[in-house]
């Protein structure tokens, strides 16, 4: 089960989002926040798989949220979904979000976390299994 952190300022958006995702197989809601610092405070305490982060927030906007849980949990994927997707789209990589969503289009934030959590199983080849040993060159025996 993946969970995942919501954060808005509106009750009505934090109700939609919720209904969203938790409609879709194998994800949960652990939690909410309506604001900037509530939301680094829950993603600390709760350490979900994936923050659903608005912008325009009370006590600290989203970029600013974005940063400061990317300080504490690096490896925590945080997608935006906001009213000024435009404005923000140039600042959000720089604050460590992978996604930027338009409210106006809030089917594509299903897609979004599909995708970042698509993305997230995908195995990295520069990293050894845990439990294999060093690779080791193989010499062949060639007979003349």
């Amino acid at each position: 089960m993946k969970r995942i952190l919501i954060a808005d300022d509106h009750e009505s958006v934090l109700r939609r989002v919720r209904g969203m995702i938790e409609s879709h197989d194998g994800w949960e809601i652990c939690g909410d926040a309506v604001t900037g610092r509530q939301t680094v405070a829950q993603a600390v305490e709760l350490k979900p798989d994936l923050v659903v982060l608005d912008f325009a927030m009370p006590q600290m906007d989203g970029l600013k949220a974005a940063a400061a849980i990317k300080v504490l949990l690096p490896q925590i994927p945080i997608v935006m979904f906001t009213m000024y997707c435009s404005a923000v789209t140039g600042e959000a990589e720089r604050h460590g979000i992978l996604r930027v969503i338009d409210k106006a289009k809030s089917g594509a934030l299903l897609t979004a976390i599909e995708e970042v959590f698509a993305t997230q199983e995908l195995p990295n080849p520069q990293q050894a299994a845990p439990d294999s040993p060093p690779p080791t060159k193989i010499q062949l025996n060639r007979a003349s």
